[in-house]
C-alpha cells in the first residue's frame, strides 16, 4: 500500500465534479429526468462562399421520425427515438445514450434561398445544405449637375 499525503481540496474538488456530474445528468439539456425539453443534439456548421452546411450527429435515429423545417430564418430539427425499457438484469455503471424525443433550433442568415434548401441523411449523420442567395449587382446611377437636372458631360464654362 502506497502512503499518500491528504489532500483535503483534492476531496472537495472531487465532491464538486461528482456534483456538476449529476446535476447535468439531470439537466433538461443532458437529457435526464429532470425536464421535458429532451436532448441537444450536436452540430457542426460550415460555411464557405455558395453555402451554408449544417451537419447533425443522430446515429441510430430512423430517419422517418426526423422533422425538418425553416420558418421566419429558424433552421429547427425535431425527432424521437424509441425509448427503451427499463433494464431489469444488472445496473448501469454507465449511461449516456440518450432516448426520447429531441430538439435543435438554429437562426439562420437572410441571405440563404431556403426553397433551394436539401437534407440528406446517411450513416447517423444529417446533412441540411441551404445555398446563399446570388448577390444583387450594384446598379449605377448617372450624376447630374445644375438645376435643370441635365448632364453637363462635354461642357466647358468660359469666363
Amino acid at each position: 500500500m502506497m502512503v499518500q499525503r491528504w489532500d483535503p481540496f483534492r476531496e472537495m474538488r472531487w465532491m464538486q465534479e461528482n456534483m456538476n456530474q449529476m446535476r447535468r445528468g439531470f439537466s433538461p439539456a443532458a437529457g435526464g429526468n429532470g425536464g421535458t425539453a429532451g436532448w441537444a443534439i450536436p452540430l457542426n456548421v460550415v460555411q464557405d462562399d455558395e453555402s451554408i452546411v449544417v451537419y447533425a450527429s443522430m446515429p441510430g435515429i430512423d430517419p422517418a421520425d426526423l422533422n425538418v423545417t425553416v420558418d421566419n430564418d429558424v433552421l429547427t430539427i425535431r425527432g424521437q427515438t424509441a425509448t427503451e425499457g427499463e433494464r431489469k438484469e444488472g445496473n448501469y455503471l454507465m449511461r449516456e445514450m440518450h432516448t426520447g424525443s429531441f430538439q435543435r433550433s438554429l437562426r439562420l442568415p437572410d441571405t440563404l434561398d431556403v426553397d433551394k434548401a436539401q437534407s440528406s441523411y446517411d450513416n447517423g449523420v444529417l446533412t441540411i445544405s441551404l445555398p446563399k442567395v446570388e448577390a444583387r449587382q450594384a446598379r449605377q446611377l448617372p450624376v447630374t449637375v445644375g438645376a435643370n437636372g441635365h448632364s453637363t458631360e462635354g461642357e466647358t464654362s468660359e469666363e
